[in-house]
C-alpha cells in the first residue's frame, strides 16, 4: 500500500473519493470515475515503478487496476479503508499476481502429462478392482509386525531409516519384514492369477 498518499490526503478529499467509489457503485457515474481516474492513475504508475515494474508493465497495471476500481467499486467499503489505501492494495495484489505469472513456464498443450487419462476399459478396472480386494484382504491377513511397517513405508511415505527409528527396530528387521510382506502379498496376487 502507498501509505504516504493515504496521510497527505486531507479528510475532505479522502470523504469527497469515498463519494466518488459509492456514486460509481450505485450508478456507474463517469464523472466520479473520471475523477479517480485522474487523482490515481498517475500516482499508481509511479508506486508500480517504485515495486519494479517496467513503464510499459507498470502503465498496463495502472489501466487494470482503475478497471477494477470501476467494475468492482461496489465491493469498496469506506468503514473499512479509505479508497486510496483500497487502490493501492489492488494494485500491489496485481503486481503479485503478474510476477508469479511470469514466474511460471508457459504450459504446452500437447505436453502428454497434461491430457486426460485414457477413459479405463470395463474389464481392465473390474481387474484392478479384483487386485485391489486381493489386495486389502491379503493386508488383514499379514502378521501386525509386517503390517504396521508396509503402511509406514507405502501410506506415510516413510524411508526404511525412519521406520527403523520410529518403531525402535534394526534397519535390517524393518527391510526384512518388509520383504516378507510383499513376498506373502506376492505369493497371493501370483496364485489369483494361477486361478483365472
Amino acid at each position: 500500500m502507498n501509505d504516504t498518499v493515504t496521510t497527505t490526503l486531507s479528510p475532505v478529499l479522502r470523504a469527497h473519493h469515498a463519494d466518488c467509489m459509492a456514486r460509481i457503485a450505485a450508478n456507474k457515474c463517469r464523472e466520479s470515475f473520471s475523477e479517480l481516474f485522474d487523482f490515481y492513475a498517475p500516482r499508481l504508475k509511479s508506486y508500480l515503478l517504485r515495486l519494479g515494474a517496467s513503464e510499459n508493465e507498470a502503465e498496463d497495471l495502472a489501466q487494470d487496476v482503475m478497471v477494477t476500481v470501476w467494475r468492482k467499486a461496489g465491493m469498496y467499503d469506506r468503514k473499512q479503508a479509505s479508497v486510496s489505501t483500497w487502490v493501492f492494495r489492488v494494485a500491489r495484489n496485481r503486481r503479485i499476481d503478474r510476477f508469479r505469472q511470469a514466474s511460471r513456464p508457459e504450459l504446452d498443450a500437447d505436453e502428454p502429462m497434461l491430457r486426460p487419462p485414457d477413459i479405463e476399459q470395463p474389464d481392465v478396472a473390474l481387474d484392478r478392482a479384483q487386485i485391489e480386494e486381493t489386495v486389502r484382504t491379503e493386508l488383514q491377513k499379514l502378521p501386525p509386525e509386517q503390517l504396521e511397517l508396509l503402511q509406514a513405508a507405502f501410506y506415510e511415505g516413510l524411508s526404511h531409516s525412519e521406520i527403523a527409528s520410529r518403531f525402535n527396530l534394526p534397519l535390517g528387521t524393518v527391510k526384512s519384514r518388509i520383504r516378507l510382506a510383499f513376498g506373502r502379498l506376492r505369493g497371493q496376487l501370483e496364485k489369483g492369477d494361477g486361478d483365472a
